[in-house]
């Protein structure tokens, strides 16, 4: 039977089983949302294409599944450009479909045209322009394929107006095969004898899992290997949740703002297994001095990531959890145990810290009590910046899939509208967006999305009046220069600002309010006592909750590891 393309994009949401659809309509899009006005498609309605992108990459994050988000031509599809570069870094499996004016137009500088397809080219794992009404079929499947294989990605459909208006008699497929696109999923048994060996040879090892152990899905084959082993684990940022943070043998994140025991104990390890990590500058510091005494094993689905930062001892391609399965079966277990007793005198001597006060509310310790009311159970979703870093050390992961922050594009403005893709996915689920008072601003209009939809997200601002993280920067590297990271500041401020918050104007903007316009229910806290009932109070209301805290104000992220240092170099905060 012939369906027009607008038609065959709505076959292609059920056919691949699509669970949620973000998006923001159009002229060059339209054709699409009118058949979505009767498809029986779960579409949500944000208020910024960007936040559509986020909350796919949420959604997808949260389930593993492909996210898809939907926008119109021009600048709705140029306002998808930061979510399609943090989905990217991160490897998030996602399809966005962006209208486009007319083939006849396409090149003559029409109104609201943008050559989508070039400009994402560099952040996307595939993109295609669709020319031909009878190749749209074919492409929407291979882009949900390519999105959702090997290392996943980003994909972005160009589709033109009169292809969505274009009949054609070609059915969608119901498998698909490419050519030059053959992930290697099953790691070389040769090679994974290998690791076997060297672990069963080594004195000092530790596995370093990042995100990919987490795409994998290989959180019970990890925790059967290191039971069996004896080796402790470290993960990447965006590895937190593979591996459970409160078991004896874990190290807990490390690099940059890493613990003090993880970095110390990459710097000594004979043996560094990474599982699903590429070696980022913020994990190895300076890379000629990172894990300088190691024979390194890499195993990673992508065989471009292998030896790109560093060389690798023994590579094994393939996905994590294929290959764990198989090593668990032939891995005998070393000799560990001084290696053991080194590492639990180091998490004694230097454990993670700040300096607890009565009046004043710390940050840390507003996550820690997030942690202990949720149980540890619930998803926590974050903007970037100190509380970031903060939410990695001090809130204990659990489980897979229950972290969901930009690593690698670092994107303020990520966090919220991820936690309401998240909570489409789980609406039992508790979920919150853990924020900075500079980040939130970035896409706070999702507060209409997730109140309209009546999505019960809890939003905690740890509020400090600054942009945080490059203010303690300013304090440390630059003499405290803290040029444009007050977010107080105003037009009668001193420029040589001696006393920050003493005669600052507050409440700018009064978030409160904020959540209050828009239906949803806000809260300030400003009183340590005050922390825990508020956290009891917005779980139970089942409402879209904002809470203020205001903490303090020039608290800084430690252990720290400055820009261009090694791992050993790492500042304490203690003095």
């Amino acid at each position: 039977m012939s369906k027009t393309g607008a038609e065959i994009i709505i076959d292609a949401f059920e056919k691949e089983k699509v669970g949620a659809v973000f998006g923001y309509p159009g002229g060059a899009v339209i054709d699409i949302f009118d058949l979505l006005y009767d498809a029986d498609i779960n579409f949500y309605l944000v208020r910024h294409e960007q936040g559509a992108a986020h909350a796919a990459d949420g959604y997808a994050r949260a389930t593993g599944k492909t996210g898809v988000c939907l926008a119109t031509s021009g600048p709705g599809a140029t306002n998808l450009v930061t979510g399609l570069a943090t989905a990217y870094m991160d490897s998030v499996p996602m399809v966005a479909i962006c209208g486009q004016v007319p083939s006849s137009m396409i090149g003559n500088d029409a109104f609201q045209e943008a050559d989508i397809t070039g400009i994402t080219r560099p952040i996307t794992k595939h993109n295609y322009l669709v020319k031909n009404v009878d190749e749209l079929p074919i492409v929407l499947k291979e882009a949900f394929y390519i999105a959702n294989s090997g290392r996943p990605g980003p994909v972005l459909i160009d589709l033109p107006k009169d292809i969505q208006k274009s009949s054609t008699d070609v059915e969608y497929p119901d498998s698909v095969k490419i050519r030059s696109y053959a992930p290697t999923y099953e790691g070389h048994i040769k090679q994974i004898e290998k690791v076997a060996k060297a672990i069963k040879k080594a004195k000092r090892p530790v596995i370093y899992a990042g995100g990919g152990a987490v795409i994998s899905d290989c959180h019970d084959e990890l925790l059967k290997l290191v039971e069996k082993t004896k080796i402790p684990v470290t993960t990447t940022f965006l590895g937190l949740g593979c591996f459970p943070e409160n078991h004896p043998l874990t190290l807990h994140m490390l690099g940059m703002h890493g613990t003090q025991y993880a970095n110390y104990a990459v710097m000594e390890t004979d043996l560094l297994i990474s599982i699903g990590a590429r070696f980022d500058d913020r994990v190895t510091g300076t890379l000629d001095t990172f894990a300088p005494h190691a024979k390194i094993i890499h195993i990673d689905i992508d065989p471009s990531a292998i030896s790109k930062n560093v060389n690798v001892h023994i590579p094994v391609v393939g996905d994590a959890k294929n290959i764990l399965t198989k090593l668990n079966k032939i891995v005998e277990p070393g000799d560990t145990k001084e290696w053991i007793e080194t590492i639990t005198k180091w998490k004694t001597e230097y454990p993670l810290y700040y300096k607890d006060t009565m009046n004043i509310i710390k940050p840390q310790f507003v996550i820690e009590k997030i942690y202990e009311v949720t149980g540890g159970d619930a998803i926590i979703a974050t903007e970037v910046g100190q509380h970031q870093m903060w939410t990695a050390q001090f809130f204990k992961f659990e489980h897979s899939r229950q972290f969901l922050s930009s690593g690698g594009l670092g994107t303020m403005g990520y966090g919220f509208p991820a936690a309401i893709g998240a909570q489409v996915a789980y609406p039992d689920k508790t979920v919150f967006n853990i924020a900075g008072d500079g980040s939130i601003q970035m896409n706070i209009q999702e507060l209409a999305t997730a109140v309209n939809y009546k999505l019960p997200v809890n939003v905690a601002i740890l509020n400090n009046g600054y942009l945080g993280m490059v203010r303690q920067w300013q304090e440390l590297f630059y003499s405290g220069r803290y040029a444009g990271t007050c977010l107080h500041r105003n037009a009668s401020c001193k420029q040589d600002c001696s006393t920050p918050g003493s005669y600052c104007p507050s409440e700018i903007p009064d978030f409160v309010k904020v959540a209050e316009a828009y239906s949803a229910v806000g809260m300030r806290i400003t009183k340590k006592e005050d922390v825990v009932p508020a956290l009891q109070e917005a779980i139970k209301i089942k409402r879209p909750v904002m809470m203020d805290f205001i903490v303090a104000q020039e608290e800084n992220v430690y252990p720290m590891v400055p820009a261009g240092a090694s791992l050993k170099q790492m500042l304490s905060g203690i003095s």
